[in-house]
């Protein structure tokens, strides 16, 4: 019973490699690492470069602390991570290291951008119930929704991981209907990829 129920599961996993193969999530993994990379790398050496020849990150970072409300920081980035991603999590990420407690704050920070790709997920499921606004986002966003629609999870986990928008992932995923039970629990690897960014900003700084 054993050895058929690993060949069964095997099999499963076979199938589930072919179909990724041959829908092309591969090669769209490979581009968005690809394409994930130059903004990093660009982050670094702008963070590297503002710190060295503009002004000290860390005295600046300590004067927005100084003069701006934590509710304050935290509700711009609420905000931006509820509307399709507008301010790099990574300044914020920055900021955190800076606060009494940083580890607190980068783990309110990650609840927050989570929270806000749920927000986004019901911004979708409510778009899809106004047809011009539906009409015009799946034209917008027609790769995105379609890539969506094939692969699912997969999907959501490259968005909470990659630094690219998860909010334009989280209204995909409401548009097309896609369960919210999965959502939520494939969107928990948001906090995963604050650690592992503030791992390597925290030591920049």
């Amino acid at each position: 019973m054993k050895s058929n129920s690993k060949s069964v599961k095997k099999t499963r996993l076979q199938l589930l490699h072919q179909y990724y193969s041959y829908t092309g999530f591969y090669k769209f993994l490979g581009k968005s690492l690809k394409k994930a990379l130059p903004p990093i790398l660009l982050f670094i050496a702008a963070l590297l470069f503002i710190n060295y020849f503009v002004v000290n990150i860390n005295d600046l970072l300590i004067y927005v602390t100084e003069n701006y409300s934590d509710y304050t920081v935290f509700g711009i980035f609420f905000a931006s991570e509820s509307i399709l991603g507008l301010i790099p999590p990574e300044i914020f990420i920055a900021w955190s290291d800076k606060a009494s407690s940083p580890i607190t704050y980068l783990s309110i920070l990650a609840l927050l951008s989570y929270l806000g790709g749920v927000v986004s997920y019901f911004s979708g499921i409510a778009i899809a119930k106004i047809p011009t606004m539906k009409n015009y986002l799946e034209v917008k966003m027609a790769k995105h929704i379609k890539n969506t629609r094939k692969w699912g999870g997969f999907l959501i986990i490259v968005g909470a991981l990659l630094p690219i928008p998860f909010a334009i992932t989280s209204i995909a995923a409401g548009i097309i209907g896609y369960p919210l039970t999965n959502y939520l629990l494939f969107g928990l690897l948001r906090f995963l990829r604050f650690y592992l960014y503030a791992a390597a900003i925290f030591s920049l700084i």
